[in-house]
């Protein structure tokens, strides 16, 4: 790559090229915002996350910032920033890496197999080794408490209804309105 702002350019443009909706915050490269789905087979599988993305000046040879916006229960997420304990992301980065691998391999895997063993959130990890069943219940509390569409700020099923609702809307409201001017 001729520059790391060359760089973070093609990276976040790839990224915005996929399925992951990107927001980015006055057109900046650095700092923006990915909604991130949870995988699927997994306590996280339904959550929706908005996911917060700093862009060092030095990137990709130095590692992204990532946090969570919205709560999550996981052993590597601090429960009040939502920072993220990964060490692919904090200590073995690579400029090999981009941002497509943060969100389709990294940040899956985090939610998939957690380390309580290096906790940024003790509590959950403790009841993660005392009790995977208990540890599970509260990950599937969290997502219907704070991982619904509209806690990451985008609501899609809704807007496909709310369409439905507009179309069903204007026909009655022509029946209604052939109706009025009959009589």
């Amino acid at each position: 790559m001729s520059s790391p702002s060359k760089r973070r350019e093609m990276d976040l443009m790839k990224l915005m090229m996929t399925d992951y909706k990107v927001e980015t915050i006055n057109d900046s490269m650095q700092l923006f915002f990915v909604i991130f789905h949870g995988p699927k087979e997994s306590a996280y599988q339904g959550g929706v996350w908005k996911i917060r993305v700093e862009l060092p000046e030095g990137y990709p040879y130095k590692s992204p910032s990532i946090g969570f916006v919205n709560k999550i229960y996981h052993p590597n997420v601090d429960l009040r920033s939502g920072s993220v304990c990964l060490d692919v992301i904090n200590q073995t980065w690579s400029p090999m890496f981009d941002l497509v691998n943060v969100f389709e391999v990294f940040l899956p895997q985090l939610l998939l197999y957690p380390n309580p063993t290096d906790p940024l959130n003790s509590d959950a990890a403790a009841l993660m080794i005392r009790d995977r069943t208990a540890y599970d219940q509260i990950v599937k509390e969290y997502c219907e408490k704070y991982a619904k569409p509209e806690d990451a700020g985008v609501a899609p099923e809704q807007k496909s209804s709310d369409d439905e609702v507009t179309e069903n809307e204007d026909s009655s409201s022509d029946e209604d309105v052939a109706g009025k001017s009959d009589p």
